[in-house]
């Protein structure tokens, strides 16, 4: 066992945190031997019980749990920051060129490597990944998280209709690549697959039922795609699906929506979409820094509440415009206030947190698992330096509550608050 000493943020209940300001984290092999944690709570309580035990002790400093990225695109490294008029014409122009390179094993394993590189420079110890339509981008991708022993899930895009050539799949030889890579990859080590269909108008009926097949055969595989992003977006699938309710029902019909489906943006949406997800045990991935660079729209949080649909935040890079957690933080807080409701609404910050750790714990399935340092927990977690900056050591010296040193974090951070990330005992250091 090892153990850690600082102040420790955990999530007693959902979206509510407590801070122990000089604690141990405790550290150790459970039953598998996965490393989760044994103990945490006061130093003064915890210290002669583990008297036996090295403790790393790092004053001034906040261990927290590692955080969750519910939506990114590793293939889009290369694409964040580039100008578009919006969505389609982004895809067009920058996505599908930059995605077609991914048929090389060496593009693929090079980029994966400088991906989850960036991944744990801003603290994200778990993400739920897209990959390219190549089954090379995939094999690459599992493989650097399987030796940097990232808990990871991702899968082969699905895209057998209206993508350019390059990127472009073959409907029956996409259903047996996913069902392959499903059986070499599903439950090694901390890896998970995704069946991937990109989005409804990317797909086929013949591929999307297949891929509802799929995912009845393996109940316990996750399942990932994009809805009612964009406006031009909605109005192409209606033209596919006329007779269709809404574009989420598209994914309905095929036997896509359940638990562990997960589904980035949900913007465009009514309460008859919300009550579905909610009922079929569906997730939404929040991506506002991308909902803003995209011009695509607000996700309506309070309805989201009221409706009691599972969902957490996440980056989306490269429409998103940063891998940091920070950044999405308070882009989701910029969301809020604008939101779609005349009112707007202030979200906390232990709420927005929560979002990012273990409420995306909870969308994903994973409660109890990830997104916390509670009992229990898989050994997941970042230390933060609330002094990494001039501005930030100011402020945070002047927090007089748990909100308002979280918020000081929220509006100041960036990957310069991460000192470090650790992976089942395993460091990895921040910085250039």
């Amino acid at each position: 066992m090892k153990a850690w000493r600082a102040s420790i943020l955990t999530f007693p209940s959902p979206g509510q945190a407590a801070l122990e300001s000089d604690g141990l984290l405790v550290v150790g092999p459970d039953a598998q031997g996965r490393q989760v944690v044994q103990a945490v709570g006061a130093w003064q309580a915890l210290a002669a019980r583990f008297a036996d035990v090295q403790v790393e002790h790092l004053p001034g400093h906040i261990i927290a749990p590692g955080f969750v990225d519910m939506h990114i695109h590793y293939p889009q490294l290369d694409v964040i920051g580039s100008p578009a008029e919006g969505l389609l014409p982004w895809l067009e122009n920058y996505t599908f060129p930059q995605e077609k390179r991914f048929s090389a094993h060496d593009h693929s394993a090079q980029t994966a490597t400088f991906f989850i590189a960036e991944l744990l420079r801003h603290g994200v110890t778990t993400a739920l990944t897209f990959a390219t339509s190549h089954p090379e981008s995939v094999n690459a991708l599992f493989a650097e998280a399987q030796q940097r022993q990232l808990r990871l899930i991702t899968g082969k895009c699905l895209m057998d209709q209206n993508a350019p050539d390059g990127v472009r799949d073959n409907t029956e030889q996409s259903l047996i690549d996913t069902e392959s890579l499903i059986r070499r990859w599903h439950g090694v080590d901390r890896l998970g697959y995704a069946i991937t269909p990109r989005f409804v108008p990317s797909c086929s009926q013949a591929q999307l039922r297949g891929a509802g097949e799929l995912a009845a055969t393996y109940a316990d595989v996750w399942i990932q795609s994009h809805v009612a992003e964009n406006k031009d977006e909605i109005a192409w699938v209606h033209r596919l699906y006329p007779q269709a309710r809404s574009y989420l029902s598209v994914y309905d019909q095929f036997g896509l929506l359940r638990p562990r489906a997960v589904y980035a943006h949900c913007i465009h949406i009514d309460d008859e979409d919300r009550a579905l997800m909610r009922d079929t045990g569906t997730a939404a991935a929040v991506s506002p820094t991308s909902n803003l660079f995209l011009g695509s729209g607000f996700f309506d949080y309070a309805a989201a509440d009221r409706s009691g649909f599972l969902y957490g935040l996440a980056s989306d890079v490269g429409g998103g415009t940063s891998f940091s957690p920070f950044h999405t933080m308070l882009a989701a807080y910029y969301v809020g206030r604008e939101g779609q409701t005349k009112a707007g609404v202030s979200l906390k910050p232990q709420q927005l947190w929560w979002q990012h750790t273990g409420g995306a714990a909870r969308a994903l399935g994973l409660e109890g698992v990830i997104g916390n340092l509670l009992p229990g927990c898989e050994a997941d977690f970042v230390v933060l330096n609330p002094q990494a900056t001039p501005l930030l050591a100011r402020k945070t010296a002047q927090a007089g509550s748990l909100d308002e040193l979280l918020f000081a974090l929220i509006v100041l951070g960036d990957d310069r608050v991460i000192a470090k990330a650790v992976i089942s005992q395993a460091e990895f250091a921040s910085g250039p």
